[in-house]
């Protein structure tokens, strides 16, 4: 089928840790080789299903407690005896705290495990600063065959899911909890490792992931009115990043503009500028936390206090166009 976009965007009513609960009991009933592990933020990720999951499917739902270590030790010997596991906790638990293990038990070992980090960048809110993953792309995209894909919407995170059911390798699945804006029809499917155009432009393009898709949308609506024409492309992986897409983009518009939740250093705006400075180097302007710690507030404000808005998109695509 591939993917279809919907004709207006809005707000989903469910969060999409309501959607990553349905989906995991699906998926756990149909293999009972899927192992969901948690490191005691369970009710976080499947909330008042916690219960039915563990009852339902007693063999394959462990709480490894708050030991984020030694959850991704435990979800890398699952896999060496057959099992998929899947092992969630917040971001920063994950890509810090459980850093190193995820280089040497899963990552060097081979290992066959999906790692589910929730709530990352300002979707922590009001978890504060130390609860806020600026960083955690950058500290594991490094990492030999690790990929790195954002769910946009419920849409694709269901398909995500059933694909790394089947798939081998480490996968970091950054995720939010919380409802995000519909992006895609139901049922729509993705192919890791491509980039989705949703939006043609002749302009500009506008890279994003995650909780900007639908910001970079917004500023290409902005800036559509002012005579400028932005195409959107919606990077869900970061790694391994669509070069090919990023090339033929930079090409055919000139100017590249990338949105992410996340520090602008070492996450997709370093990604792309990677790509493009060996394949075709074009002004790129680079939308993104500038290097600071997260704070505690409403998304809304963290947002514009840090500079993820539809209003700074549009202007760096006014300076990256000035750049020709």
């Amino acid at each position: 089928m591939g993917y279809q976009t919907v004709e207006k965007i809005v707000m989903e009513s469910a969060g999409l840790s309501e959607t990553y609960f349905h989906t995991m009991m699906r998926l756990m009933g149909e293999n009972p080789d899927v192992m969901e592990l948690e490191a005691d933020l369970g009710v976080c990720i499947l909330g008042g299903g916690y219960k039915e999951m563990e009852e339902t499917y007693p063999g394959q739902l462990f709480n490894c407690g708050i030991q984020e270590a030694n959850m991704v030790g435990v979800a890398c010997g699952l896999s060496a005896v057959g099992k998929v596991p899947f092992c969630h906790t917040f971001s920063p638990f994950l890509a810090r705290r459980a850093n190193d293990q995820i280089f040497i038990s899963a990552c060097y070992a081979g290992a066959n495990i999906r790692l589910v980090g929730s709530d990352p960048g300002v979707m922590a809110a009001f978890n504060g600063g130390t609860h806020m993953p600026f960083e955690d792309v950058a500290a594991v995209r490094a990492f030999p065959g690790l990929t790195i894909v954002e769910p946009t919407d419920s849409a694709m995170l269901v398909n995500l899911l059933e694909q790394l059911v089947t798939l081998k390798g480490v996968y970091y699945l950054r995720m939010a909890r919380k409802p995000m804006a519909k992006i895609y029809q139901d049922g729509s499917t993705f192919t890791i490792g491509k980039g989705c155009v949703i939006r043609e432009g002749s302009d500009a393009t506008i890279v994003a992931s995650g909780l900007m898709v639908a910001d970079a949308v917004e500023a290409a609506d902005m800036l559509a009115a002012q005579g400028l024409h932005a195409r959107v492309v919606d990077m869900f992986t970061i790694k391994p990043i669509d070069g090919e897409l990023l090339t033929a983009c930079a090409r055919e518009t000139g100017a590249v503009v990338t949105a992410e939740n996340h520090n602008v250093i070492g996450g997709l705006g370093s990604a792309v500028c990677e790509v493009l400075s060996s394949t075709c180097p074009v002004p790129v302007e680079r939308v993104g936390v500038q290097d600071r710690f997260g704070e505690v507030g409403p998304i809304d404000y963290l947002k514009e206090t840090l500079g993820l808005t539809p209003a700074a998109i549009a202007e760096a695509v006014k300076r990256a166009v000035a750049r020709k």
